[in-house]
């Protein structure tokens, strides 16, 4: 924790009129954009290595990169905030991969309360026609602002979730619906949990 907030607000319950202002800044714009050019990056030598393996071999993983919109709820003064994650997935065709997910919770806030997550771990997927369910488990790193700038903490995060996707086209795939979540153990003033719901689009890079 790089500095602790001095108090928690005396009244953490925010009002509906307060929820439902849009606040912050658009702070993880940037940050999306280099998470999606680092994945592209990362594709590039990933697909001519692909190209030099035998051809029974090939195609035996893919990579897709994309964005999601979610609706989040924060424990912390029971806040119901808005957020947008980028997302990177490897799969293999042993339908055990892993995901990449960096979130940002940022806005819908009140008192400047916002949210940031950088998670990886292993997910496992079926095919099923168009349908691809799956299930994911998630560690890392995670950053909570406290009220009016008092402080923040960097904590540990764990996180489980699932949901299902649904492919349009050989590389475009729509999000339906994920559900994630994230546990943080080590938070200042006790054990924090967070759930989101998301949707979006991912878009196969090889």
């Amino acid at each position: 924790m790089n500095s602790l907030a001095e108090e928690r607000e005396d009244d953490p319950g925010s009002s509906a009129a307060g929820l439902c202002r849009w606040g912050g800044k658009r702070a993880g714009g940037n940050s999306v954009i280099c998470v999606l050019l680092l994945a592209s990056s990362i594709a590039g030598p990933l697909s001519a290595h692909g190209q030099t393996v035998p051809e029974g071999d090939a195609g035996g993983f893919n990579l897709t990169v994309g964005a999601t919109l979610s609706g989040d709820y924060v424990q912390y003064g029971d806040r119901k905030m808005l957020g947008v994650a980028a997302i990177a997935d490897l799969d293999t065709r042993r339908r055990i991969g892993l995901e990449g997910e960096a979130h940002w919770v940022i806005f819908h806030q009140t008192a400047n309360v916002h949210t940031s997550t950088y998670l990886i771990g292993p997910r496992y997927h079926l095919d099923l026609g168009k349908f691809q369910p799956y299930a994911k488990g998630l560690i890392g790193l995670g950053k909570f602002n406290y009220p009016y700038n008092y402080g923040q903490d960097n904590d540990l995060v764990a996180a489980m979730g699932a949901g299902v996707d649904y492919r349009i086209t050989h590389r475009i795939r729509l999000r339906i619906a994920d559900i994630e979540y994230q546990y943080w153990p080590k938070f200042h003033y006790g054990a924090l949990s967070c759930l989101s719901v998301s949707a979006g689009i991912r878009v196969r890079i090889h």
